[in-house]
């Protein structure tokens, strides 16, 4: 089950089914199930207090996920998303909104899958995920 909530702003995420469609693409693409993937939108003050609570990060972030799959190959999580920093990153990258939040979105799935992107070389190959995950999008099996 894929779920997407907001905490601490208004937020209404468009076009759920087809995104929920898509998010289980792109886990068996990768070899995994969903089983149990909560999404929380929140402002970045909120994901900030996450950060610094959790992580001991005194920095801003666009997501941040946490596993709690027990079983290989079934996902089980809840990813918090900055619906601010997704704007600004919108701005900031020259894409529009619903484009950033979907690469958010897979991003935090990948992320579930294995691909770390904390390394220069991590990074490229979460960026190029990131970007086929995005053309899936658009297939027939995510409609």
């Amino acid at each position: 089950m894929i779920t997407f909530q907001s905490q601490d702003i208004k937020f209404d995420l468009k076009g759920k089914l087809k995104t929920k469609a898509w998010l289980k693409e792109v886990a068996k693409k990768e070899g995994f199930k969903i089983q149990d993937l909560n999404y929380i939108f929140m402002s970045d003050e909120g994901l900030h207090k996450i950060n610094l609570e959790y992580l001991n990060h005194d920095t801003y972030t666009d997501i941040i996920t946490f596993d709690n799959s027990e079983e290989e190959g079934i996902i089980e999580s809840d990813i918090f998303i900055s619906i601010d920093r997704v704007k600004e990153n919108a701005e900031s990258f020259k894409t529009n909104f619903d484009n950033e939040l979907r690469r958010v979105l897979a991003h935090g799935v990948l992320h579930l899958c294995g691909y770390k992107d904390k390394s220069g070389e991590d990074a490229k190959l979460m960026r190029e995920m990131e970007d086929t995950s995005l053309k899936l999008w658009n297939t027939p099996a995510s409609r």
